[in-house]
């Protein structure tokens, strides 16, 4: 028999780096207000608990993916994910969220009614029985992959293989690679993460890609930051190296779309100075995109060009024809010979983590709606997600998300509103693409997620100085938020 549902103002889904910067925003900010934090896996962390893969490391600086709030004081700026998985759980401890964290809860169903202006969120406990929850205000920090798999394809053969496969996403906590041939498939942030950390004890690696990406060479220490820590305190350094980093990456980004030609040059003449004489880069390391169509891959302090320089690992540009018994077919007829195969071949996005949606009795498919300023979504009602910046640090926007949320709560308590719901109405608005991005992983599943719109606010900006002056800044009242108070249904006579 179900318990009654667990009445709160604010339910946060996961206890990732958004979730709990998330919780940070709301107990500062809106201190009156009685939340929680439901989490489907039995600690906090979310990616960075998830992935256990030797090598893991933050894909960005953590000067911008460290929370606004907390500065990241490490010398490392190219962190490890241990690390950062610390430094998210010390947040949670000092700021007294861990305790509002409910482990083992995966949130299945969301039901607003209309009649009661709240949300009704049904979540499934690990030992299979159900916990259910009433909220005010709903707030999806799931990210938009699925934990439980990753993306691996079709390979011919594999069956035949007898050696071991790995997936990234589910690294084994004893993976036996040591003193072993090693063929890691894929060109991304992964692949080029996992390379060098495997060359350090397997026998060769070999990283098999079909086509190249982007790669850049950058300090695993922030140069300015250390000279600065110097003669400053680390909570001056961090915000201004946090905006010297935001500026650097806005400039990067808007150069290469606008001049990619050039761009491309530049990311050409690191990787041929990082490289032997004679390496072929064209082959290796010349994407058919242009850069940021696809994610940059950033590698510290050229760790993927030392271990190709040395010999301990090599790449190979190729199709796959088949698995084989003892390794790899190429299409080019080579045969690349392996104890193990690791299946660096991305993710498959889950939007809102598979929450399924019930608005007054009838279920909208993501595909159906418009996200409002990249948070919300057109005509439900009191729900936020967070979905980072795929040209910047993921926290960059999470933090303005929850700032955004704090600041509605607010709005609507000082209005004796009761429902927020963004509403589309102006027809000059055409729907596009939520991501502009063409990875693999993105392009398998768009046809799922939520468009954008043409014009603000439904316009997605990638970009955290536009984003901070609307979201931080700008009016609440757009005219496209509708706020309204709770109309409940009449009385029933009694016959």
């Amino acid at each position: 028999m179900t318990s009654p549902p667990e009445n709160l103002d604010v339910l946060i889904v996961g206890a990732g780096i958004s979730g709990i910067g998330a919780a940070h925003h709301l107990q500062d900010r809106c201190p009156g207000k009685t939340w929680a934090i439901l989490e489907a896996r039995g600690a906090i962390g979310g990616t960075w608990d998830l992935f256990r893969y030797p090598g893991i490391r933050s894909d960005s600086d953590m000067h911008t993916l460290g929370f606004r709030f907390r500065p990241w004081t490490a010398a490392k700026s190219i962190a490890d994910g241990e690390s950062i998985l610390e430094y998210v759980r010390e947040t949670a401890r000092e700021d007294g969220i861990e305790e509002k964290v409910r482990f083992g809860h995966r949130v299945v169903s969301a039901s607003w009614s209309s009649e009661e202006a709240r949300w009704t969120v049904s979540a499934e406990r690990d030992d299979g029985s159900e916990a259910v929850f009433s909220c005010a205000m709903l707030m999806s920090c799931s990210g938009y992959y699925r934990y439980d798999e990753g993306f691996t394809p079709e390979f011919a053969g594999i069956e035949d293989f007898e050696g071991r496969v790995i997936h990234p996403q589910h690294w084994p906590e004893e993976p036996e690679y040591e003193g072993k041939r090693v063929v890691v498939i894929g060109s991304g942030a992964t692949a080029v993460t996992l390379v060098p950390a495997l060359a350090r004890d397997a026998a060769h690696v070999t990283m098999l890609q079909r086509s190249p990406s982007y790669i850049l060479s950058v300090p695993g220490e922030d140069p300015i930051a250390a000279a600065l820590r110097k003669v400053l305190p680390a909570r001056a350094v961090y915000p201004i190296v946090r905006w010297k980093n935001v500026l650097l990456q806005a400039f990067t980004y808007r150069l290469a779309r606008n001049r990619p030609r050039f761009v491309k040059k530049v990311l050409r003449s690191g990787v041929i100075k990082a490289l032997p004489e004679g390496y072929d880069v064209d082959t290796h390391f010349k994407p058919k995109y242009d850069p940021w169509d696809q994610r940059l891959c950033m590698v510290p302090d050229g760790d993927l060009f030392k271990v190709l320089s040395d010999g301990s690992a090599d790449i190979v540009t190729d199709r796959i024809e088949r698995f084989t018994p003892n390794g790899i077919r190429l299409e080019s007829g080579r045969e690349l010979e392996a104890d193990v195969v690791v299946t660096a071949t991305g993710l498959n996005l889950l939007f809102l983590g598979g929450m399924k949606l019930e608005v007054d009795g009838e279920e909208p498919h993501p595909s159906q709606l418009v996200a409002y300023k990249g948070m919300m979504l057109s005509d439900i009602p009191n729900l936020v997600f967070t979905v980072g910046y795929t040209n910047a640090s993921w926290t960059l926007k999470a933090d303005l998300v929850a700032e955004y949320l704090c600041r509605l709560i607010n709005h609507m308590d000082a209005g004796g509103y009761d429902v927020c719901v963004p509403h589309l109405s102006d027809p000059s608005v055409t729907p596009e693409p939520l991501l502009d991005f063409n990875s693999g992983y993105v392009l398998r599943s768009i046809a799922d997620l939520p468009k954008q719109g043409s014009k603000e606010p439904w316009k997605l900006r990638q970009n955290y100085a536009v984003d901070l002056r609307k979201l931080r800044f700008g009016p609440v009242e757009d005219g496209a938020m509708q706020f309204r108070r709770r109309v409940p249904a009449p009385p029933k006579v009694a016959a």
